[in-house]
């Protein structure tokens, strides 16, 4: 779905299910946020979202409290103790944003027991008990490779920068590009490096490789690593390839740029970091007693060649183009799922 499109249906949901947003009965209910990392743009404007969100619903009496936490690193273990912790507290309701599809899972079935609702987003988890809130990233991957395909029918090598190691996120994204690959044989991933989904870390990676690494027709990417590549291949003196971006501004500024200098072609995708609003109420409509699928599904921002100018100017500078959920829009997608 467009980035066009993705605005043309969040304004109509917000006027078509008005009764959905009749008052609630959890003015008394304590909601949390798990999130395991906030090291790069895409989670700033996250929790960003979630605050600017969740701070009008406790203003308007719909929840009580939505207090948001982050662990200092990405580390499993760390977000299980601090999951440990939001049991104790007596949280309704806790919205995760997981370090690891599994290794969390232990505590989230301990909250499950306790009586609290889990919504996992992003970063979903497997427990049973638990919901999710997601894209197909498999096919945020694959996606890629059909793109690339379309572009280079003879195919070519391919360079892969991964996200942070041992997310599910990263995992499936991968696995997508992996049977993008094995459906057009003609692409060969040659190298891959790390990037941690932040352009600094994904510009070193990259700058590392560049000296052995053959040439390459294209970069597949998880988002926000896409202007720190350009700027490795850049600094190297090599020609840039066809990279695809992740909806940051830098990356979008500087596709931008290079489109009006010389036509440079790509695309662009990504979670709205405002899912986590959308977590949030879909935690909110489980408290209120709706019932909610375990699994929900939403769909990427994608920004094609000619809707760059667009995307670009709805995009804050230093962040990331997002889209905010409201209560309305949650019941909506609950309503779509059953």
């Amino acid at each position: 779905m467009t980035y066009r499109a993705i605005l043309a249906a969040s304004a109509a949901l917000s006027f078509c299910l008005a009764s959905a947003a009749a008052s609630a009965q959890t003015a008394d209910k304590s909601i949390a946020l798990s999130n395991n990392y906030a090291g790069n743009s895409w989670r700033q404007a996250m929790i960003n979202s979630w605050e600017e969100v969740t701070g009008k619903a406790v203003g308007d009496g719909i929840v009580g409290s939505a207090d948001a936490f982050t662990t200092a690193e990405n580390s499993a273990t760390e977000q299980a103790a601090q999951l440990q912790n939001m049991i104790l507290q007596g949280y309704d309701a806790i919205v995760l944003n997981s370090a690891s599809p599994t290794a969390l899972n232990g505590a989230v079935k301990e909250a499950c027991d306790a009586g609290i609702t889990v919504v996992s987003f992003d970063g979903v988890v497997t427990e049973p008990c638990a919901w999710r809130i997601a894209v197909d990233f498999k096919k945020m991957g694959s996606d890629q490779i059909e793109y690339l395909a379309e572009r280079y029918p003879d195919g070519g090598k391919l360079l892969e920068i991964r996200g942070l190691p041992g997310t599910s996120v990263d995992e499936e994204i991968h696995a997508g590009i992996v049977e993008g690959v094995k459906a057009h044989p003609q692409f060969e991933v040659v190298r891959e490096v790390q990037g941690d989904w932040t352009q600094t870390v994904a510009q070193k990676s990259v700058a590392s490789v560049l000296a052995s690494l053959p040439e390459v027709v294209g970069v597949v990417t998880q988002g926000g690593d896409g202007y720190g590549a350009a700027q490795a291949f850049k600094a190297a003196g090599r020609e840039v390839p066809t990279i695809i971006m992740g909806n940051r501004h830098d990356e979008l500024t500087w596709w931008k740029e290079q489109k009006d200098a010389n036509g440079y072609e790509t695309f662009s995708q990504s979670i709205a970091p405002g899912v986590s609003t959308l977590a949030f109420w879909v935690a909110q409509q489980i408290l209120d007693g709706k019932d909610v699928p375990k699994d929900l599904v939403v769909p990427t921002l994608r920004i094609d060649q000619d809707g760059l100018a667009e995307g670009l100017e709805m995009t804050p500078e230093g962040g990331v183009t997002n889209q905010k959920y409201t209560q309305d829009q949650a019941a909506e997608l609950i309503s779509s799922a059953q």
